[in-house]
């Protein structure tokens, strides 16, 4: 098994070798879309925390429905950390969230813990 992980391995590294950096970040997006990045999503609101969710797959840019192009807002999937502890405890559920691109009040970032 570890000799498939490995050739496959250098099989990538080989084929974006040849890959522009903007294609490579495009296959490196991709790829963090399919694994996910079990991030953390903080709002605040005078200086402080006063929203946080956790374990978050991915945080995605909405599209049009008809048309092309972007909507002015992201969105997923993450549980509400209700008492801001960064952990799971139970009553704490995974639930949809939206956050508009107007707000500058909010941090996104992977999880330190993993």
């Amino acid at each position: 098994m570890r000799v498939v992980v490995v050739a496959l391995g250098a099989t990538v590294l080989a084929l974006t070798a040849g890959c522009t950096q903007e294609t490579q970040n495009k296959i490196g997006r991709s790829i963090q879309n399919w694994t996910g990045a079990n991030g953390v999503l903080e709002v605040y609101s005078g200086g402080k925390v006063v929203k946080r969710f956790i374990k978050i797959d991915k945080l995605s840019t909405a599209t049009a429905t008809q048309g092309s192009g972007s909507r002015p807002y992201r969105f997923a999937y993450g549980v509400l950390d209700a008492n801001l502890n960064n952990e799971q405890d139970s009553g704490e559920r995974k639930v949809y969230f939206e956050i508009s691109d107007y707000s500058t009040n909010y941090v996104f970032y992977g999880d330190p813990g993993n």
